[in-house]
């Protein structure tokens, strides 16, 4: 009987660890990691500026399969995570410490990237606008009340956070866009972005991205 018995605890201690082994794993295997960013050129969605040497792109995870990298629904919130991705193939540093990114609907709605305080303000509380001047209308659906730690640490580690791009270099991370109320907010879109200065100080010519190319363009 006693052997029975211990036969069992031994049986049953492994199962235990292997649902701790298998919780780990998908612990793990949901950890963000932002995407490698390829040369802004290869991008469909790029502005290339040849003269300067500097190449600006984004890239939209406004479907499942990429939105997948996230833990976060942000599309159930209204929200549009962008790729932002700057190639300098020049000799010299650029600075983008100043840029400035507006995206330009189909429907001439300007809309700026929202701060990750205000994507926690939206993730918290479904009603926060975070496009205060342009009062779109916010999704009915009930969503999730409050934001764990792990997603806060997603949110920040995706943005885009770069200052400079040292030469021949490549820097990316997420800008993202409160779209909610926006039926297509990719169609006739375009990102335009000024701000960047060359080694001198000097700014470089406004960046065009017409997002337009994506919606025909084939996902990653």
């Amino acid at each position: 009987m006693r052997e029975t018995t211990q036969r069992r605890r031994f049986l049953i201690v492994p199962a235990g660890l292997l649902v701790i082994l298998s919780l780990s794993i998908a612990l793990v295997a949901k950890t963000f990691v932002r995407p490698a960013a390829q040369p802004a050129k290869s991008y469909p969605a790029h502005d290339d500026h040849p003269t300067e040497k500097v190449a600006m792109a984004a890239d939209p995870y406004d479907t499942p399969e990429k939105a997948n990298i996230f833990s976060v629904n942000f599309r159930e919130h209204g929200l549009l995570p962008v790729f932002f991705i700057v190639t300098n193939d020049g000799d010299q540093p650029v600075s983008i410490v100043n840029l400035d990114i507006k995206l330009v609907t189909g429907n001439r709605s300007k809309l700026t990237p929202v701060s990750p305080d205000d994507i926690f303000r939206r993730l918290a509380n479904p009603q926060a606008n975070t496009n205060s001047p342009i009062p779109f209308p916010i999704p009915r659906k009930k969503v999730k009340g409050t934001i764990s730690s792990k997603e806060m640490d997603e949110i920040n580690s995706a943005q885009f956070a770069a200052k400079a791009v040292e030469p021949h270099n490549t820097q990316s991370g997420f800008f993202f866009f409160d779209v909610a109320g926006i039926a297509a907010p990719l169609g006739g879109a375009h990102m335009y972005i000024s701000g960047a200065a060359d080694s001198q100080g000097t700014e470089l010519m406004y960046f065009d991205v017409p997002m337009d190319k994506y919606p025909a363009a084939p996902r990653n």
